[in-house]
């Protein structure tokens, strides 16, 4: 069961040490957001973006993170969706679909990594790019711009 039917979002460059129910904080520069569970356990929810994790969308008004959130670790092991600032319960999974979901994750990861990671040898820290989205440069023009 769903209690939190909404997430305000707030951009961070870091997140709080209280994570307050019902905000969706969002660090660009960490590529991360937490939240408080929205079923109200009151556990905390990381989710990291990437293309092998998740992924978040901002349309200037309101957040959605694609996929689902599934807190299959914390007792309550709530499912939901946030789509345009709004909470949608997605459903319990069974243990089987858990572990399929698991398993397809941990493919997903791996072989994004495995695409990203390059040889030891040609690596120098010259050759290290640093990561800044689109939208983190963009946010940082807008917060100069407001200075």
């Amino acid at each position: 069961m769903i209690k939190h039917k909404q997430l305000r979002h707030r951009f961070v460059e870091t997140m709080p040490d209280k994570i307050e129910p019902g905000v969706l904080y969002i660090s660009m520069e960490y590529a991360t957001a937490a939240h408080r569970c929205c079923c109200g356990c009151g556990e905390e929810v990381v989710t990291p973006f990437s293309p092998a994790q998740w992924r978040m969308t901002f349309d200037g008004d309101a957040i959605s993170l694609n996929p689902s959130v599934g807190n299959w670790n914390l007792r309550c092991r709530s499912h939901y969706i946030v789509r345009d600032g709004r909470v949608i319960d997605a459903g319990a999974w069974t243990d089987e679909e858990i572990k399929a979901g698991r398993k397809r994750d941990k493919d997903a990861r791996t072989k994004y990594l495995a695409g990203r990671v390059a040889p030891a040898a040609a690596t120098t820290p010259t050759q290290v790019p640093t990561r800044k989205g689109q939208l983190g440069r963009l946010i940082e023009r807008l917060k100069s711009a407001l200075s």
